[in-house]
């Protein structure tokens, strides 16, 4: 590692060969980086040096984030400017100090002295006119330091060139508490805000737990874009926020900065796809918030976790019979669901099929799901590509009669207008959320905002056998529907 640096008469560092990754390692030699640590490194490096002011990170629960943005990087930013005055906020006064004495730790550590001489901080009582607390440290002979408070702690008379602001709610039960987010947004508003200047840099960085928590809030406000590629690094204007979310399982398309590919565990050696599923089987939703970085509030969903279960099927049953939609592209799932029906209309999911495997992979899984529920008929949704698939399935399941159709009428109309009918008469088996885990959470996760939803498979599928139920059961004809 070359450490070389060029110092001004002012005492900053001119040039320094160090990269933030680097830095990392010598003062944490112990660190093992993973893949996207070092990505994460990078972008942190980006803000450090000024490249990008407005950044927002997330990223699941023991993955590394505080010790890269709220341990290290206000140590690397000091090395880079003593100049600088930073702060470090956080839900408690007492976890942003605790980080405040990490740093302290750091900047008064051998290893930093090599790499950033012109960076130094009171020892014991000397120099006594330079400030050393639990909540703020100096810098000897620069203006720079570094500043730690709590949510809703004052900044009266400071300036701030670069703010870190590393988990802001304690648990689910403050961000879920209307009043904490409404605080929580006034303080960021009235003091974070107003402490700041043309110049400052701001990084906001935690586990997310509600769509309306404070980058719920950015988001709904102000620019942000998804940060997707290393060019947007340089290329992004001051003013917009730019977004790196780290989902634990990937689910969103690769990218330069994360190139995963779906299903892939951001840390598998630590944090494995198969504990990461267990815990999605526990709560989807807040699985959802905390882990991918994508959450909804209770209040704004459609299903939510209201759907009733059965524990046995009805003695009498009047119909036996399966929903396929197929998947529209090769982001969507297929979902295909059998279901019987007894004798008062109420309909009970026996089996399912969901996924997003291709045609070759699926037409057997739902030709032995036909055969293994004893389906009799299956309505298959002919759109793009699907009446081939349906005469695939046909030709593997001659015991069930297949038809297929084309679904014109309004996806979000259908869904949103039968949400309610969808609960009062679909019956799904106790435990399904083991049998069918993805199934399970995106249904019990669906938005009522429709264009806030990734995938709308699950409960268009749904809805389709509501419909086909409900319209006209005995022939199983849908009004809006073509039959082909």
């Amino acid at each position: 590692m070359d450490s070389t640096h060029k110092t001004t008469s002012a005492g900053k560092s001119a040039e320094v060969f160090c990269t933030f990754e680097e830095f990392a390692l010598a003062i944490y030699p112990f660190l093992e980086l993973q893949p996207f640590h070092r990505a994460y490194y990078r972008v942190l490096e980006a803000f450090a040096r000024g490249q990008i002011r407005r950044l927002i990170v997330t990223m699941p629960p023991q993955h590394g984030k505080s010790v890269g943005a709220s341990t290290l990087l206000p140590a690397y930013i000091l090395g880079l400017d003593p100049d600088c005055r930073a702060a470090i906020a956080s839900y408690s006064g007492m976890l942003a100090s605790k980080f405040n004495r990490r740093v302290q730790r750091i900047l008064s550590s051998r290893e930093y002295g090599a790499l950033f001489p012109a960076t130094t901080i009171k020892q014991g009582n000397k120099p006594p006119s330079y400030i050393r607390t639990a909540d703020e440290v100096e810098i000897i002979d620069h203006h720079g330091g570094l500043l730690s408070v709590g949510r809703e702690g004052s900044l009266t008379g400071n300036r701030v060139d670069c703010f870190i602001l590393d988990d802001l709610y304690k648990d689910a039960l403050e961000a879920n508490s209307p009043l904490i987010r409404a605080n929580c947004w006034e303080w960021y508003t009235s003091v974070v805000r107003t402490r700041m200047h043309n110049l400052s840099r701001e990084l906001i960085v935690f586990t997310r737990w509600h769509e309306e928590d404070l980058i719920g809030q950015i988001l709904a406000k102000e620019p942000v874009d998804p940060l997707l590629n290393w060019r947007q690094l340089t290329d992004t204007p001051p003013e917009r926020w730019l977004h790196l979310n780290f989902e634990a399982v990937k689910t969103s398309p690769p990218s330069e900065i994360d190139p995963r590919r779906e299903g892939e565990a951001l840390w598998e050696a630590q944090h494995s796809v198969k504990l990461l599923q267990e815990k999605r089987r526990l709560d989807p939703l807040q699985f959802e918030a905390m882990y991918q970085g994508h959450p909804s509030s209770k209040e704004g969903l459609l299903y939510g976790t209201n759907f009733p279960e059965y524990e046995v099927l009805p003695h009498e049953i009047v119909r036996r019979a399966n929903y396929t939609d197929t998947a529209d592209t090769g982001d969507d799932y297929l979902c295909s669901i059998s279901y019987v029906t007894d004798a008062d209309g109420i309909i009970y999911v026996t089996d399912a099929v969901y996924s997003r495997e291709t045609m070759e992979v699926t037409e057997p899984l739902v030709a032995d799901l036909f055969c293994r529920s004893d389906t009799r008929l299956a309505a298959i949704e002919s759109n793009n590509g699907g009446r081939g698939f349906a005469r695939a399935v046909q030709r593997l399941a001659p015991m069930t009669k297949v038809e297929w159709f084309h679904q014109s009428n309004n996806k979000e109309a259908r869904i949103l207008s039968n949400s309610a009918t969808v609960i009062h008469l679909l019956r799904f088996p106790r435990g399904w959320h083991l049998l069918w885990p993805e199934l399970y959470t995106h249904l019990t996760t669906y938005r009522r905002v429709f264009r806030t939803n990734r995938w709308h498979d699950a409960a268009d599928v749904v809805t389709g056998i509501i419909e086909r139920e409900t319209e006209t059961p005995s022939s199983g004809r849908m009004r809006g529907v073509r039959f082909l």
